[in-house]
This record gives C-alpha cells, sequence and structure tokens, in this order.
C-alpha cells in the first residue's frame, strides 16, 4: 500500500537525521476530537469499500511508523470531556470535567506545551476546525474553571503572545458590559485578524501575530465551526488552509522553530449527533496533516508530528446483527445532518401544502441513495415517512426526520452506536519524525505532551 513504503522510507530517513540532529525543531500536534481507533478504523475500511474490496484502504496519519494507544479518563470522571482532556493533553495534568488550564480546584493555574515551546524560543500556533474558543484550542491558552465562558476564554486569548491563531471564529464576541468587542480587543493587542485564506495571504507579511477566521458571510451562517467537509463550498475556509497558513506564518516569525497545534474538532461533532459524516471529516483531517506530512519530508531531521485524541465519542461499532459491514452505503450521502435540517425548513417553507412525501421522497434519495444504491427496507420506508408526516404536521421539527435519516444509513451501512456522548475508550497515537519512538505502546494521555517537549528540549513544568 501506498504509505507504506512512504514508512518505510520515513523510517530510515528519521534514523539518519536523529542520530544527526537529535531534537524536534518543528512540533506538530494533531488532535482529532472524539477520535478513537474505531473511528480511524472506519475511515479506512470505508475508503477499502469504495475501492471494492473488504479490507482498509490506507490513510498517511495512520500509516505512521510507531502507535500508542491511550488512556483517558479525566481526575474527576471515568469518561473525560474535552475540557479535561484537552488539558491532559496540552498540560500532562488531569482535571475536573468542564475545567480548562486550571486543576482540579478549578483555580490553580497550570502551564502547557505552548508555554513550554514559547519560553524556549519557538513560534506557536493553535488552530481548530471549531471556534478558537472552544474546549480544545482554549486548553492550550486559557485558564478557567467552566469551558462555558466562552467570552472570557475569549478575552484571554487578546492577551497571549501566541503568533497564530485559526478557527471559524469567537463563539462570543461581543462584550457582555458594553465595551471593545474581542475582534477590537484583539487587534488593540497585536493581532492582525483575516478573514479567508486570501485575505491572510495580502495581510500575514505586515503582521506580528495572526489569527485567521472564516468570511464573515461563512459566519453568518454558523461561526461556531467551518462547514462539513462534505457541505464545503469553494469559498469556504479548510482545515488544510488553515494548517498552510499557520506553517507560512510560524517559519516566518524567525524564531527557534515552532509548535503547532491543529484540531479536527467536527469528527467529535459528526459522532455526537450520530452522524456517519465523522469519517468525511477525518479524512478531512488526515488532508491537513498531509500539509505537515510535505514539511516533514522537507525538514525529516528536524521535525515531530504527533496525532492523538481526547476521547472517543459515540462508542462506535462496525457491524451489527450478521457478520458483515456496508460502509460504501455512506458514499451516497451528500450533506451533514446540520445542512439536512436547513434544506428541509427551506423546502417546507418554500412549498407549504404542495411539501408531499413523494416531494421528499426524491430529495433524501439523490442526496442519501435511499430506494437506490442504498437498499432500503419497508420498516425504514415506514419510518421515514413517519417522520416526515410529523416534521410536515408541525407535531415535531426538522431534526426528529433527520435523526431518523442518520439511523438509516448506519442501520445500511451496518454500524452501531452506543451513545450520543464519550466514551472511555482507547484512543490511538500516531507519531513520525525525530522523537516518535517514544510513542510506543500504551500510556496516559499526560504523558503525550511531555515527550513532545522532550523530543524538543523544551522544559516541561
Amino acid at each position: 500500500m501506498k504509505y507504506r513504503f512512504l514508512t518505510l522510507v520515513s523510517l530510515f530517513v528519521m534514523a539518519l537525521g536523529a542520530m544527526a540532529q537529535g531534537r524536534a525543531k518543528y512540533v506538530f500536534y494533531f488532535i482529532g476530537d472524539g477520535m478513537g481507533v474505531n473511528q480511524v478504523n472506519a475511515a479506512e475500511t470505508y475508503l477499502g469499500h469504495l475501492d471494492g474490496r473488504i479490507g482498509i484502504q490506507e490513510l498517511c496519519f495512520p500509516s505512521f511508523p510507531y502507535v500508542g494507544l491511550i488512556n483517558t479518563q479525566s481526575a474527576t470522571n471515568g469518561v473525560t470531556d474535552s475540557a479535561a482532556g484537552g488539558t491532559a493533553l496540552a498540560s500532562g495534568h488531569k482535571t475536573k470535567n468542564g475545567a480548562l488550564g486550571v486543576l482540579k480546584d478549578l483555580t490553580t493555574p497550570i502551564t502547557c506545551i505552548a508555554d513550554w515551546a514559547r519560553e524556549a524560543g519557538a513560534a506557536v500556533g493553535i488552530t481548530t476546525s471549531v471556534s478558537v474558543d472552544h474546549a480544545t484550542p482554549a486548553a492550550f491558552y486559557a485558564h478557567i474553571g467552566s469551558r462555558n465562558e466562552y467570552y472570557k476564554i475569549g478575552e484571554q486569548l487578546t492577551k497571549t503572545e501566541v503568533d497564530f491563531f485559526g478557527a471559524s471564529d469567537f463563539n462570543k464576541p461581543e462584550n457582555p458590559d458594553g465595551g471593545p468587542n474581542l475582534y477590537e480587543q484583539a487587534r488593540k493587542n497585536g493581532f492582525t485578524i483575516a478573514r479567508g485564506y486570501k485575505d491572510y495571504q495580502q495581510k500575514a507579511k505586515r503582521a506580528k501575530k495572526m489569527i485567521l477566521f472564516q468570511s464573515e458571510a461563512a459566519s453568518k451562517v454558523e461561526r461556531g465551526s467551518i462547514p462539513y467537509a462534505i457541505d464545503r463550498t469553494k469559498d469556504d475556509l479548510t482545515l488544510q488552509d488553515i494548517t498552510r497558513a499557520a506553517i507560512n506564518f510560524l517559519t516566518s516569525r524567525q524564531k527557534d522553530g515552532f509548535f503547532l497545534m491543529v484540531e479536527g474538532g467536527k469528527i467529535d461533532w459528526g459522532c455526537h449527533a450520530n452522524d456517519p459524516v465523522f469519517i468525511s471529516e477525518l479524512i478531512d483531517m488526515d488532508n491537513a496533516v498531509k500539509v505537515a506530512y510535505e514539511f516533514y519530508q522537507q525538514h525529516p531531521d528536524e521535525t515531530l508530528i504527533v496525532i492523538s485524541a481526547d476521547h472517543e465519542t459515540g462508542g462506535l461499532v462496525m457491524g451489527r446483527g450478521p457478520y458483515e459491514l456496508n460502509l460504501k452505503a455512506i458514499a451516497s450521502q451528500r450533506m451533514s445532518m446540520v445542512k439536512l435540517g436547513r434544506e428541509l425548513n427551506a423546502m417546507k417553507d418554500r412549498l407549504g401544502d404542495k411539501f408531499t412525501w413523494d416531494e421528499a421522497k426524491t430529495f433524501l434519495g439523490e442526496n442519501f441513495g435511499f430506494w437506490g444504491a442504498v437498499k432500503v427496507n419497508d420498516d425504514q420506508t415506514k419510518r421515514l415517512q413517519e417522520s416526515f408526516n410529523e416534521f410536515k404536521s408541525g407535531k415535531a421539527d426538522s431534526g426528529r426526520l433527520c435523526n431518523t435519516v442518520k439511523h438509516v444509513i448506519s442501520e445500511c451501512a451496518m454500524i452501531g452506536w452506543q451513545s450520543g456522548g464519550h466514551s472511555n475508550g482507547y484512543v490511538p497515537a500516531f507519531a513520525i519524525g525525530v522523537g516518535a519512538e517514544q510513542f510506543h505502546g500504551r500510556f496516559d494521555n499526560t504523558e503525550i505532551c511531555k515527550k513532545m517537549a522532550k523530543a524538543a528540549g523544551w522544559k516541561a513544568e
């Protein structure tokens, strides 16, 4: 398989580089939020099914030479949330669910790998496919007892010395006291704000510190994240764009290397919704990893790339009933459940009484393959029609029909979900580059950032 050869070559180059250099000057930390081992397996198995065979089609990062299994429990819960999970990944400390950058007493601040890198003279970038004040990115700069304090988290961001932020937007940019909003505060503290990749290219050379957000038009639709990969238009900001811009900006700082965190945040969102769209999100994050891998190929004796996750989401299982899988059914899905809800509401408003089951059935067939490429049985058809009737009559909102659609997709693909929340399942770690040999075996999530700091020669405090 194509990445196996790359892995063997990379192992050889890495070994030579490690002997010559012995230090990771450029450190990439990719976090697939909600990405358990089954999520990774599902994406590769799905690609194999598209190829018409049983088995996997390798992605880039799961083919890296060093692989580990990670425990994820928090200081107070057997099942972590993203705030406590992110804090452990960033700082090497367990904390209470919901807390960011503080110990479980909710007040004692702790440093993290972004601080260690900056203290050592490296440039720092913190990026995500969701909002910049969401739990995982905030774990790398904020110190607060509750992840839900979005405005206060954003305020802390504007006061940091982080070189580069990339995300969809702020969740709560307006000042509740009526003063300057977060955009104004960020600019006052030396940040240049770019809206989209082209705007970044125009502003980057003159910027001292940079925040890259999606366009204002995109934020009016959904400020909490960039669109799902499956819903994206050519004008939308992508995680690849963000990663490429971050590398470009951090390398231009003329500092002693860099630390870059990149979160694939909507793997988690898809799994919370039990929406098979998580597969395209995981593949999308792999495409962002490829941008870093291209950089690694140019600097093999100075680069470390690590991919892991904060927790597993959904309790995903591949296989239900007969010992079979039909992940190819997911290929007929043309939109996320979020977009489906919007489209259904728009059709209902536009067509009124003319919005019939036949209209809905045609739409579902075109966008999910039902009754065509995806075989739907009589019971599933009945459930879909009943959900449609409840939506049309006003007894239920569009979410009822969306829930039925995603359940039918999962049934047809033969995948199962334990819940709409997190689980304590193992999450994987994958690594390549200088110091990557540390990421092998089973270890706790608190060890990842310490191992990375050791590879880079940064002091973990």
